[in-house]
This record gives C-alpha cells, sequence and structure tokens, in this order.
C-alpha cells in the first residue's frame, strides 16, 4: 500500500479485529530468495507498534537476504494480508498473520525482498497500462509419513476415492482457504495416485503470490493434522506424474482484457502474441526461476504431461504453453497457460520473471509462431528442427547456465536477487554431483 490514508484506515481495521477476535499471537510472514516462507511472532500488545514501525530481524541468517555485516532488517507488515489462522484455536489465543514488505533499517525498500521483486515488475506493467492476473494450478501428493511415499489411494484423474482417504482432507483445506479470503474454483484427484490439486479463483499477481505460500502452508498443516504429510516436491515417484504449476495468466487495461481480440485470429489481439512470443523466446532463460531444483527437472521429462519442448497450442497439453478454450471468444476467460512452472518454486519470482518476459515481448514487437496442434513428443527430431521446436534446459546445470547469461532475468529478478540466486543454484548442483545416489549402488556395485 502507498497511500498514506488507505494504510492507516486499514491499520485501524486490523487493530479492531484483533480486539474482536481475541487474538493472541500475530505471526509476520516473509520469504527468503527460494520461497520457503518465514515466520516471526509477536504478542498482540506489539500489534500496534509494529504497524507502525516493522519489527527487526538478523538478516544474515535468511537464504539469499544480506551479509553478516550488513544484517539488520526490519519486517514492515501488510495490514491489507491480515487474516486468523482457522487451525488454530480461537478462544482467547486467536493467531492471525500478516505478510511482509522486508526494509532496511532507514525504511528503504530491500532488493533482496521476493516481494519488492514482484512489486516492481508489477510497477512496471502498470507504467504501459497494465495491471497483471495470474491462476496458478498447484499439483501436491498427500502421503502417509515424510519417510517415504507411500500413498494415501489408487486413484486417477477427477476419480472419486474413498471418503475416509483425501477427500475430507481437500474439504478441510477448502474450507481453511475460504476462511483466509481465498476464492476457490474447485478441487479434484489429479492423474497419478494419491495426486490432487486445489485450484484458486484468478487475481491480481501480487495476492495470488501472497495466496500460494498461504496455500502450501495450509495445505501442509491439514494434512499434519489428520496424520498424514502432503509434498509439494516436484516428482517424487519415479514412473508417475510430476507436480505442476500450471499458470494462468493475462493482462489488463482496466476492465478490458489486452489479449482479446474479437477480430484475431484465435481471438488473440496483437499485444498477446507478442506477450506470448516473449515468454516463447525466455523460456529457457528463466526456468532456472520456475523450476529452482535439481528435482524439478525429473518432472520435465517427454511423456509425463509436463512441456519440455518450446512450442504453443490451443488444445494440446504436450506444448510449453496452451491457450485453454474452456470459453471461446469469452473476453475475460481469454488466457495462457504456461505449463513448466512446478509447484515448489518461489511464486514472487516466478511470476516476476513470466510477466517481465511477457512485457519484453510486447516492447520488442515479437510475432508469435504458428501454434502446433500435433503432439510434439511425437516428432522426430528432424521434424522439431524444421518448425524451429527448441527445448527447454534438461538439468538444473544447463537451466543455470542460459540463466546466468540472462540479461532479461537480470533485470527481472534485480542484481541482489539473481546473484544470489545463481549462487544458491550452483552449490545444489554440485552437492548433488557430488552425491553417490542409490541408483549408482545398485547399477554398479554388483559389476564394477
Amino acid at each position: 500500500m502507498t497511500d498514506k490514508k488507505s494504510r492507516e484506515e486499514a491499520k485501524q481495521y486490523v487493530l479492531k479485529m484483533a480486539k474482536e477476535h481475541d487474538v493472541r499471537f500475530v505471526w509476520l510472514w516473509f520469504t527468503d530468495i527460494l520461497g520457503s516462507l518465514k515466520s516471526l511472532s509477536i504478542g498482540i500488545n506489539e500489534l500496534e507498534t509494529t504497524l507502525e514501525e516493522g519489527m527487526g530481524f538478523d538478516g544474515s541468517s535468511i537464504q539469499g537476504f544480506a551479509r553478516i555485516d550488513e544484517s539488520d532488517m526490519v519486517a514492515m507488515p501488510d495490514p491489507d494480508t491480515f487474516q486468523l489462522l482457522p487451525w488454530m484455536p480461537r478462544e482467547h489465543t486467536a493467531v492471525a498473520r500478516m505478510f511482509c514488505d522486508i526494509l532496511k533499517p532507514g525504511g528503504q525498500t530491500f532488493e533482496g525482498d521476493p516481494r519488492f521483486v514482484l512489486r516492481k515488475n508489477l510497477e512496471r506493467a502498470a507504467n504501459l497500462g497494465y495491471t497483471y492476473y495470474v491462476g496458478p494450478e498447484l499439483e501436491y501428493f498427500y502421503f502417509k509419513d515424510s519417510k517415504s511415499c507411500e500413498g494415501l489411494d489408487q486413484g486417477g484423474y477427477f476419480d472419486m476415492t474413498p471418503p475416509d482417504a483425501a477427500h475430507d482432507l481437500k474439504r478441510e483445506t477448502v474450507i481453511a482457504l475460504e476462511a483466509m479470503g481465498i476464492g476457490i474454483d474447485k478441487s479434484h484427484h489429479e492423474v497419478a495416485t494419491s495426486q490432487h490439486e486445489i485450484d484458486m479463483r484468478y487475481t491480481d499477481a501480487l495476492t495470488m503470490a501472497d495466496n500460494v505460500m498461504t496455500y502450501r502452508i495450509v495445505v501442509k498443516e491439514i494434512a499434519l493434522r489428520h496424520g498424514v504429510y502432503a509434498t509439494f516436491m516436484p516428482k517424487p515417484v519415479f514412473g508417475i506424474n510430476g507436480s505442476g504449476m500450471h499458470v494462468h495468466q493475462s493482462l489488463f487495461k482496466g476492465e478490458r482484457n489486452a489479449f482479446f481480440d474479437k477480430n484475431g485470429k484465435y481471438h488473440l489481439s496483437k499485444t498477446a502474441l507478442s506477450f506470448l512470443a516473449g515468454l516463447l523466446k525466455y523460456a529457457p532463460e528463466f526456468t532456472t526461476v520456475t523450476n529452482q531444483w535439481v528435482n524439478s527437472f525429473k518432472r520435465l521429462v517427454p511423456g509425463w504431461e509436463a512441456p519440455v519442448y518450446i512450442s504453443w497450442a490451443t488444445r494440446n497439453r504436450s506444448d510449453l504453453i496452451r491457450v485453454p478454450e474452456y470459453k471461446p471468444g469469452k473476453e475475460d476467460a481469454t488466457r495462457f497457460e504456461l505449463r513448466s512452472p512446478d509447484p515448489a518454486c518461489n511464486p514472487y519470482l516466478c511470476f516476476s520473471v513470466m510477466l517481465a518476459a511477457g512485457l519484453a515481448g510486447i516492447e520488442e514487437g515479437l510475432e508469435a509462431p504458428a501454434p502446433v496442434e500435433a503432439n510434439v513428443y511425437h516428432m522426430s527430431d528432424h521434424e522439431k528442427k524444421e518448425r524451429g521446436i527448441g527445448s527447454l534446459p534438461a538439468s538444473l546445470f544447463e537451466a543455470i547456465r542460459l540463466t546466468e547469461r540472462s540479461e532479461q532475468v537480470r533485470k527481472a529478478l534485480g542484481d541482489h536477487v539473481f546473484n544470489a540466486f545463481i549462487e544458491n543454484k550452483k552449490i545444489e548442483w554440485d552437492r548433488y554431483r557430488i552425491h553417490v545416489t542409490d541408483y549408482e549402488l545398485a547399477r554398479y556395485l554388483p559389476i564394477l
């Protein structure tokens, strides 16, 4: 919030709600550069002062934040994000949360804060007259515990599983999310066994990034209370589908969808096609951000509904980008679905690089190639080359090599986050590279 009067009104609303609901503790939430949720807890007596001045903490202990000699940081609550936590006791000990913007001690914005990075990219869009809306679909697995991959059911896509399996878990999760002000469209069983999805209602990108962080913790908390484990790991089980975060997105100018043109081919405007071309051009460079873990690339392989090839289509789910046809010709429904991101990414950075790539496509006047409605997985290498269909990086190492040379991604993330993120990913790859896996022991030890 930037308007002083509206911020003051929001602060007064928070104080009023906290008193009415007997709030005893308030959790201050933010993320590190990897998207791990961090939390500070304050007592209710500290709430008013914290809303005014923020709460100090040691930034040198947070991944990618600050060096030891410049460690002091301030978590400044955003009063618009105040919500009661529905899974916590309410009677005289209610707990609420607020997301925070991270500031330097003098009150300046901290360029290493992922929330600031997204705000900066949204401001760039606003300067061009656009508001960026997203609707991510986060898939996840329920397992019996965190030490194995034993599922709760043998269901498939849209299957009804027994009520004592995941049905009650999803129902309670939807109720909890809606109690926190997060609109839900639908929930259902996904393709893989014990894999599920709850879809949040389309909204602006900053609100949605906060919602993604809330969604992940609520899914895990409700599962924990039922004695099971929920994971957003992209590919926990070999031989079945991994979990994606397909991101539906569009730009609006005021009340009008800038992607829609009733006379355009596929009902897409020139702006839409340039935005699409930007996503296609820069996808290899931003894949490290949308798929940031070694395990992410175990999902991005042919044959498991995860995109590998850089193409787009109106129906085909083997393409990187799809234009959904649920409501063809409807202005509000016109959008792109980027299918490569996974649900373990940092949503603030993920939405930032996607938006920046699309805006670059508009500013550069890029033209989208023709859609590819045939199944790309079934094409020969020669056919793909003839059509100019490239591939996403096949490993974290390949992705890092592309990203670290990308001025586009550097500009989107800013120098601080870009450098810290790349350094962290190189360390992760090196640790993975030297690790001796069970596969190697099973494959080589008996014969070498």
